[in-house]
This record gives structure tokens, C-alpha cells and sequence, in this order.
């Protein structure tokens, strides 16, 4: 489905149905570990607090990227090459896609695929006035679900997918594997992938990223239940749950949690949910990785990794891979 918003662009919608969202939250809280996916985080509140995430001083994974990619900008621009679609999943604002698009030469398009409306639609207003000489063609979608990439007007030489942010974190080994699989099917014979990879480090590095002092991340982690109250019906008492994350050194990830403070049933429609004291719904992983790791990781999934840069103390890294 396709709506025209404005002379520059044309808004691709692949959204998932209300019901869906439902579905999944309700077989979430009913499993014995209760989890909920991260995906949901991103309703329009949830993709603001995100954005004051990005800009704490503990939250080290953003500004290192950006660092990263102003630093090897004319590297990164002549691995994606001249002519090139750039589609980016979970876009955002855009922000740091600027850096690249800035590099690149004469590219064929940009496609940003998110899923939070409000944000994509401002962010491809915004991309679509400062670069007009650029084919914008944003997609509404979850990107881990059924959509196409809109294809632009201009000849493409290559498709390179753009995953920043280190969400590649986000699943776990074997489904990230399963997901960079359909990344490489996106991208195609002579496709690519311009990665975000967050790196191991000091746990105590990891902890106060995940704990900020002003309690951003902890408001953006129980902001899904209000989500869920205000979407579904739910009634949960957010002054119930406390926001708990922490580096599991075995798993080599970051878990996110909200816990219940009390024993409690939570009415979901016709659905009861309940917790015991201390049971805790999994909101999030985020995995970090060594570049021998990754690169394993992704050599399953059909991607050689091409170049891989870091900075000066290894916090982060930005990697290009191609399809074999």
C-alpha cells in the first residue's frame, strides 16, 4: 500500500495490525520466562526517550558510531560505491545516515524502513528538503516481517543495507544469525551491509550505560507497559515494576528487565496475567561481540566482512560486509 504526502516522496506502509501486536505481547507474558519483544519499544514516546538515550553521557554506543563513520567517512562511501540504494533498516532519525549520504557518490536512492511512523515520516521530510537531488522512499514496516523494497527511478549498482545502532545485539546468536540470512537475501548478488557491532568490554562500562543516572533508559523500559495499557487495555500499575539491567558475562549480553515489586495479576482484555514478587518480564538483549565473533556470525549467514573500523580503544565497531 502507497500514499503520496508530498512532491518528494511517497510513503511505502507495511505496518503490522494492531491485533498482532496484541497477539504477541499476550504469548510473550504467558511463557514461564515472560519476555516482550524490543521491537514494541519504539511506539512515539518510546522513540523520544530513545533519542535522549542516544545523548547521555553513559550511553557510549552513539556517539562512538558517529565518531567512527566521520572518521572513515570517504573509506565507508567507496566500499558502498557510486550508485548505490542505500536501505536502511530501523532508521530512526536519521541522523547519523547523514554522515553517510553526505560521502556517497551520486547515490540511486534511500529507502528508510521503521517502525515508528511519526518519527520516519519527519525524518524523510527532513532527508527528502536537505538532499533534493535524492530519491527518498520510506517504509513503514517491522522490518524483521513481510515487506518490499520500493525500487527508485534512478539504475542501482548495488543494494547496501544500512544497520547502525548495534541492534544486530538485539537477537539472539542463532536468530541474528537467521536474520542477517534475510539481510543477505535483501541485498542481493553483489549486495552489502554497513553493520553497527558493539564490542565486549568492561562490565562496568556496560552496567552504567544500562543505568543512567537521570533513569532515561529505565522511563524508556517501562514506557512498553504503558504502551500496552494505552494500545491494549492493559492495567498495569508501572509504579509496580522496577526497571533492572545487567551483563551476563556467560551469555556475553545485556539483559533488561522490568521486575515486579509485588505479587500482582494484570488484566490484558479477557487475558490475566500474573507475577509473583521479583518475576520479571525479559524486555531486551543486547549482545556484544569480539570481531572474530562477528565475523563467524556472519560468514554463517553468507557475509564475508570486508573492513571493519574502531575506535582507538575498541568500544565499537563499524563494519562493511558483502554478500558471497
Amino acid at each position: 500500500m502507497e500514499r503520496a504526502l508530498a512532491p518528494q516522496f511517497r510513503l511505502y506502509e507495511f505496518a503490522p495490525a494492531p491485533a498482532n501486536f496484541g497477539a504477541e505481547v499476550i504469548l510473550g507474558l504467558q511463557q514461564p520466562q515472560k519476555a516482550l519483544p524490543s521491537k514494541f519499544f519504539y511506539d512515539e514516546q518510546g522513540a523520544r526517550l530513545f533519542e535522549q538515550i542516544t545523548r547521555l553521557d553513559e550511553y557510549y554506543p552513539t556517539r562512538t558510531e558517529r565518531r567512527i563513520i566521520e572518521e572513515h567517512a570517504d573509506e565507508i562511501a567507496a566500499c558502498l560505491g557510486r550508485g548505490c540504494l542505500l536501505i536502511e533498516y530501523g532508521s530512526g532519525s536519521s541522523t547519523k545516515t547523514r554522515l553517510v549520504l553526505d560521502a556517497l557518490e551520486v547515490p540511486a536512492g534511500y529507502v528508510p524502513i521503521d517502525i515508528s511512523k511519526d518519527q520516519l515520516l519527519q525524518a524523510a521530510t527532513e532527508i527528502a528538503a536537505d538532499y533534493p537531488n535524492l530519491e527518498v522512499l520510506p517504509v513503514y514496516a517491522d522490518y524483521t516481517a513481510q515487506y518490499h523494497v520500493p525500487e527508485p527511478a534512478q539504475p542501482i549498482t548495488r543494494r547496501v543495507v544500512y544497520y547502525p545502532g548495534s541492534t544486530i545485539g538485539n537477537f539472539h546468536p542463532k536468530q541474528a544469525q537467521q536474520f542477517l540470512q534475510s539481510v543477505a537475501d535483501v541485498a542481493g548478488d553483489n549486495g552489502g551491509l554497513l553493520i553497527g557491532v558493539d564490542l565486549k568490554k568492561d562490565p562496568a562500562l556496560l552496567h552504567r550505560a544500562y543505568n543512567d543516572a537521570q533513569g532515561v533508559t529505565a522511563a524508556f523500559n517501562l514506557n512498553l507497559l504503558d504502551r500496552i495499557n494505552h494500545e491494549l487495555s492493559g492495567d498495569f500499575q508501572l509504579d509496580a515494576f522496577r526497571h533492572y539491567a545487567f551483563y551476563n558475562p556467560q551469555a556475553g549480553r545485556i539483559e533488561m528487565h522490568l521486575v515486579s515489586l509485588r505479587e500482582q495479576t494484570v488484566h490484558l482484555g479477557d487475558n490475566k496475567i500474573r507475577f509473583k514478587r521479583g518475576e520479571s518480564i525479559w524486555t531486551e538483549s543486547s549482545y556484544k561481540y569480539t570481531l572474530d565473533e562477528f565475523a563467524r556470525l556472519a560468514g554463517g549467514a553468507g557475509f564475508a566482512v570486508e573492513r571493519v573500523w574502531t575506535d582507538t580503544v575498541e568500544l565499537f565497531s563499524v563494519q562493511y560486509l558483502t554478500v558471497r
